[in-house]
C-alpha cells in the first residue's frame, strides 16, 4: 500500500469530480452517449469517481478492480445482447478503465479497449477532461456500431446519464 496514493485519495476526494464535471459538462457527456447509442444497439455508461475511501482505499484496490465492482453494481452486464460497456474514471489515480460485457469484449479485446483508455488519459494529462471523455465515448460507440448495428426498434436498457461517485 502506498502512503502517497492514500494521501492523494484523501486530499482529492469527491470534490474534485464535481469541480471537473459540473452539471453542464455532465449534460454534454449524456448527449454524447445518446448520440452514440443512436448508431448502435449497445449500452454505454460513464462513471467518474473522485477518489476511493474506506475499505477499497485501505485495501489498496486497483482502479480495474473498482471498475469491475461498479460494472456489477450498475448491472451493466445485464443487457439483452451482452453489449454493455462501462467507461470508468478514477480521478485521484487519473486511471481510465473500460469494462465490457462478453458479447462486445470478444470482438474488441483488451488491446482495443486499452487503446481507447490511453487516448483518454492523454487528454486528461493536458487538462482536457470533457474532450477526453467524449472522445472515449465516441470511440467505444464506433466499436459498438461496427459489431452491434442499431435495431429497428431500439431499446435503451440503461440510463445515459453519467454517474459521479
Amino acid at each position: 500500500m502506498s502512503i502517497k496514493r492514500i494521501a492523494r485519495h484523501l486530499v482529492q476526494h469527491h470534490w474534485r469530480a464535481k469541480q471537473i464535471f459540473p452539471p453542464d459538462v455532465l449534460a454534454r457527456i449524456e448527449q454524447a452517449i445518446k448520440r452514440g447509442e443512436a448508431a448502435h444497439s449497445g449500452q454505454v455508461r460513464f462513471v467518474v469517481e473522485g477518489a476511493l475511501d474506506g475499505v477499497p482505499l485501505f485495501r489498496n484496490q486497483p482502479a480495474r478492480a473498482r471498475a469491475l465492482d461498479v460494472f456489477s453494481l450498475l448491472r451493466i452486464w445485464d443487457t439483452a445482447h451482452n453489449n454493455g460497456v462501462l467507461i470508468y474514471l478514477l480521478l485521484a489515480d487519473r486511471d481510465v478503465e473500460i469494462i465490457a460485457d462478453r458479447g462486445i469484449d470478444a470482438k474488441v479485446g483488451a488491446a482495443g479497449w486499452e487503446s481507447i483508455c490511453r487516448a483518454m488519459e492523454a487528454e486528461f494529462a493536458s487538462g482536457q477532461f470533457e474532450r477526453g471523455v467524449i472522445g472515449g465515448i465516441e470511440a467505444v460507440s464506433r466499436e459498438l456500431a461496427r459489431h452491434f448495428p442499431p435495431r429497428a426498434s431500439p431499446a435503451n436498457e440503461l440510463p445515459d446519464a453519467p454517474v459521479v461517485m
